[in-house]
């Protein structure tokens, strides 16, 4: 074989050291499936920022490289370099204690400042780590959407090919042209690749500059080009479709086994799937919900408009009165949905439960307790919680978009993975989730559908081909 290919994953976050979302679930799966694939012929490594809350137990096994510093229009900032070896991932931390050591990762006053830092500092940090020359440097979202931008116009590292990912569109990096020279610090002549509008948009440099586009789906991809998805981006878009993929991401399923899962009371399998209602039976004990064989709907999310949370608040008081059914929401967001979601519990007292918390251990619990996960999204570029809903046999119920779409397939004939509706309404929803509970009735069929989702494969493996294979054709087509 040829010499491996070498990937450097630029990302704002990543499992299991500093991660927010979906985006920190895939840079800490997509580069460990890369390495451990021979036929992907890639060695991939990670480079983030060394946030405060990456936890002392990787601090203490990581090696320090070395100090430069990055000039960032005029200031020049101290740079130290940390490199960590785990599971069979190289993981570089750019540390810089003033943008980096905070509670959170992003939301502050300063985020344009904090990743334009990071998307140079990826590069001054290149020379630090001897042995390894990166032939892609792969950026990921607004925060690091100046890398590409940077190669462009200021490295111009020869042989280098950049990759851009959007993993939602809805957050651009979106700044006053007064940006351009106090902080990006572009030559004059390269700043049309952020103007836009009366600002500059750091996505749109991303979109421009890079040498391929990616986005988490194949119907996420086609959805961009569209003003009703692209938040106004539509055109860039369009303009740069040549160079455009849509590759559906996958999860990690050693963190998601039910088999094997230890955060759950009971494993199962598509084998042997007795321990399925026991997780159920303890959900509804720790939750102090009537023991009983109710479908439990569950909905774990992010409590934000994209999610579809008009849809649920339009139809569930009107579904719970009808129907024999236990409800249980986790999550945390918008004021209105979590007050909706509390005052549905109120409303209800011996069939809602609503957990307005963000508690990663608990919805493993949930999932595995859960018979209908509801992901009724008006947007979604990919989306996970379906695809763990399979895994732990909590049946989808999701809006024909984005990765849903690409993910699960309507059932209601007799085949198909989860239950699927396709217009943005209310009637529609409520249509959706009248098909599951008809259906959990007729026990026989239930079961099969359940095993036939127990049974399905949303690893990592076909993904990060499809990404090694963009790799490789970036070159190939030179060859």
């Amino acid at each position: 074989m040829k010499n491996k290919l070498k990937v450097l994953y630029a990302t704002p976050e990543c499992a299991p050291f500093a991660a927010s979302g979906g985006l920190g679930e895939v840079a800490g799966s997509l580069p460990r499936s890369l390495n451990y694939s021979r036929s992907a012929n890639i060695e991939c490594r990670v480079i983030m920022p060394l946030y405060g809350k990456v936890a002392q137990e990787y601090r203490d096994k990581m090696k320090f490289l070395g100090t430069t510093t990055v000039n960032l229009a005029w200031r020049s900032q101290y740079m130290g370099l940390f490199e960590l070896r785990h599971d069979r991932v190289t993981y570089y931390f750019i540390d810089n204690e003033y943008y980096f050591k905070r509670d959170g990762l992003y939301g502050y006053y300063d985020d344009g400042e904090r990743f334009a830092y990071f998307s140079k500092a990826v590069f001054e940090a290149l020379p630090l780590m001897k042995d390894f020359v990166p032939d892609v440097i792969h950026a990921n979202d607004w925060q690091t959407a100046l890398i590409p931008v940077y190669q462009n116009s200021l490295y111009r590292r020869e042989f280098m090919k950049t990759v851009f990912s959007i993993h939602n569109i809805e957050y651009q990096g979106y700044y006053g042209t007064e940006f351009l020279q106090e902080v990006v610090g572009l030559p004059e002549s390269e700043s049309r690749f952020l103007i836009f509008g009366n600002g500059i948009n750091l996505m749109k440099g991303g979109i421009e500059c890079c040498n391929m586009l990616n986005t988490v789906s194949p119907s996420y991809a086609e959805e961009l080009k569209d003003p009703g998805y692209a938040f106004g981006m539509e055109d860039i878009v369009r303009r740069n479709e040549h160079k455009m993929r849509g590759i559906l991401n996958g999860i990690n399923t050693k963190t998601y086994d039910p088999a094997k899962d230890k955060l759950i009371p009971a494993n199962y399998s598509a084998r042997d799937i007795s321990g399925k209602a026991i997780c159920k039976k303890e959900l509804q004990q720790a939750l102090g919900l009537p023991e009983s064989d109710s479908l439990l709907i569950t909905l774990i999310s992010r409590l934000v408009p994209a999610k579809g949370l008009d849809l649920v608040r339009a139809i569930m008081d009107e579904v719970l009165d009808q129907h024999d059914v236990q409800f249980v929401v986790l999550g945390t967001g918008y004021r209105e949905y979590e007050d909706y979601f509390r005052g549905l519990e109120i409303r209800h007292p011996d069939k809602v439960r609503a957990l307005i918390q963000f508690n990663s251990e608990l919805s493993h619990r949930i999932y595995a307790g859960g018979d209908v996960i509801l992901v009724p999204s008006r947007s979604e570029p990919c989306g996970l919680t379906q695809m763990i809903g399979c895994r732990y046999a909590d049946v989808p119920v999701v809006r024909e978009t984005g990765g849903l779409k690409d993910s699960i397939q309507d059932c209601t004939l007799g085949s198909g993975n989860g239950f699927v509706f396709s217009k943005y309404h209310p009637d529609d929803l409520r249509t959706a989730l009248e098909h599951a509970i008809a259906l959990y009735e007729d026990k026989k069929n239930w079961k099969k559908l359940i095993i036939h989702d127990l049974k399905e494969d949303f690893s990592w493996n076909a993904s990060a081909k499809e990404y090694a294979d963009m790799y490789h054709s970036m070159f190939s087509e030179e060859e």
